[in-house]
């Protein structure tokens, strides 16, 4: 017997098929997105196991960047599902700068996709990684404001209802409104976040999920690991939508 939920899905899916966001095709399997534009999307393949550099094509996959050899993360890695090259700083932009708020569902989708996923052709860590929750890296109440929503919460949601994980976005939050990082390079912009953070609640042994949409240099993700490890949690994974190179 079909319930409400299938019902209103189906109502959903007939009155508002899926449209390609990016050609204006008709999407496909539910998704906004054709068959072609999914197959173009740039995986982020191979790439370093712990903070998920973009390597080179035909560079192992199992060998660390120079970077984390030289100083590893505190966060025990990063899991990206994307390079950062087109289409993603459009989609990505337009989700967090022009209120398109329509490819939060489209791009949470492809991220529960990927990290429900068994991962393949990676070296498996010491111990599996079984989060606590996650949590979506917050935005300082001014910057909330002037958006209206945290992209990043919206997609937390997202692969919280797919992963049956619990969303806490209350254990952190930005304490200072630091400019936007994007015009300063790695140095700057580790100095930028630095004190951005404050951890709150009982977050001791914890083993947490930290979810950004975009990983850069790493810095913002870097300063809020260790505003939480600090706090008592036990272990930091990074899970982003795209990593740039």
């Amino acid at each position: 017997m079909a319930t409400p939920a299938t019902i209103l899905a189906a109502a959903t899916a007939l009155l508002f098929p899926p449209t390609c966001v990016l050609c204006g095709a008709p999407g496909s399997a539910g998704y906004d997105l054709c068959p072609g534009c999914r197959a173009e999307l740039p995986g982020i393949d191979p790439c370093c196991p712990r903070c998920a550099l973009p390597f080179a094509p035909g560079q192992p996959p199992d060998q660390p960047c120079g970077r984390c050899l030289r100083r590893p993360p505190l966060f025990s890695r990063c899991r990206a599902v994307f390079r950062y090259e087109d289409p993603l700083p459009m989609l990505v932009g337009g989700l967090k700068f022009r209120a398109r708020t329509e490819l939060i569902r489209l791009l949470g989708q492809l991220m529960a996709d990927a990290f429900a996923a068994p991962e393949r052709d990676r070296p498996a860590p010491r111990m599996p990684f079984r989060p606590d929750a996650i949590v979506p890296v917050p935005l300082h109440p001014r910057r909330l404001r002037e958006r209206g929503y945290n992209q990043t919460l919206e997609l937390a949601r997202i692969l919280g209802r797919r992963l049956a994980l619990p969303v806490d976005h209350r254990c952190c939050a930005r304490v200072r409104a630091t400019p936007p990082q994007a015009a300063l390079d790695r140095r700057a912009r580790a100095a930028n976040i630095r004190g951005a953070f404050r951890a709150s609640g009982a977050l001791a042994g914890r083993r947490l999920v930290l979810l950004d949409d975009v990983v850069t240099t790493g810095s913002t993700v870097a300063e809020l690991t260790r505003t939480l490890l600090a706090a008592g949690c036990a272990e930091i994974e990074v899970w982003t939508l795209a990593r740039t190179p």
